[in-house]
């Protein structure tokens, strides 16, 4: 599988499997390990989860799949995100719905973390949210502890626009190594807003959490749903796909910016659909025909 450069010594698949559900599959430690193997035979060796991810069990289901074949994590990158807090009775401590960046925090929830995924580093750290609150000089403090420990290799951020990425870049040493935004046919803002021309001046990939809209395209029947699911379907023959999930996946990795989607599904089969997806060539013509299903009008 392509694999897109993150740091000097760190790439990802260029398909990453998210774990936001895991906790949902309802599987034993042995079929996520199953699942996991299944995935590195793909070649998709970046996983995605965050803290919060189950009610902060997610993490701990991996670490205890991971645990009965220790030897995995040599081959895969584990992505990790912080910085908001939820009451849950796994956080009894925790007494409202905020987001906390502090130097305190951060290495305290990436000690949880270390601890529930059995691993003894994380490649990428992200900050899930911007924070209205930041203190960037004490997130960057955290940052720096954690990576001269050895704990964190990277560290990206998570729904950032331009300006909170500048922000929080010029309290650190080092360069930040992706943005995590919604990216997706159905959902356009980052596309329109420069967030994703960011990217592409910083030559940072990013991430694409919901590439498929959280299954809106294949149920809602509001019209831009609707206009969508037709073109979608049209492309899908044009093309040869085996349905219009891979016609999504394929508009994004087209993409000159190296998007790299996050395929959140348990089930193998939508996995393959994924990875099938890096064959697709979507020409000018195509590409354009999706957007402006998308927008609902022609491009000015």
């Amino acid at each position: 599988m392509e694999r897109i450069q993150i740091a000097e010594d760190l790439s990802y698949s260029r398909i990453v499997h998210g774990l936001w559900r895991l906790a949902d599959w309802n599987q034993s430690k042995e079929e996520t390990l199953d699942l996991i193997e299944h995935n590195l035979g793909q070649g998709i060796t970046t996983f995605d989860h965050a803290d919060i991810y189950g009610s902060y069990t997610c993490e701990k289901l991996f670490g205890e799949a991971l645990s009965l074949k220790p030897s995995l994590r040599d081959q895969m990158e584990i992505v990790t995100k912080c910085g908001i807090v939820l009451p849950s009775e796994n956080r009894p401590e925790h007494m409202s719905h905020h987001y906390n960046t502090t130097k305190e925090h951060i290495i305290k929830s990436v000690e949880q973390s270390l601890t529930d995924l059995q691993t003894e580093y994380i490649d990428t750290l992200l900050i899930h949210r911007p924070d209205p609150f930041m203190d960037p000089a004490s997130t960057a403090e955290a940052f720096i502890q954690l990576q001269k420990e050895g704990k964190v290799r990277t560290f990206g951020v998570s729904n950032f626009k331009d300006h909170q990425w500048q922000m929080l870049e010029s309290y650190l040493p080092f360069s930040l190594v992706t943005n995590q935004l919604e990216l997706s046919a159905y959902q356009l803002e980052n596309f329109e807003d420069g967030t994703l021309n960011l990217c592409q001046q910083k030559r940072v990939a990013p991430m694409a959490w919901s590439p498929l809209a959280g299954g809106e395209v294949f149920t809602s029947n509001d019209d831009k749903a609707v206009r969508l699911r037709g073109t979608l379907t049209k492309i899908q023959e044009e093309i040869g796909a085996e349905g219009i999930d891979e016609v999504m996946y394929a508009w994004l990795l087209n993409h000159p910016s190296r998007i790299m989607p996050i395929v959140g599904s348990g089930k193998k089969n939508r996995i393959a659909g994924s990875v099938r997806s890096l064959d697709y060539t979507l020409n000018h013509d195509q590409w354009f025909e999706i957007l402006q299903s998308s927008m609902g009008h022609d491009v000015p």
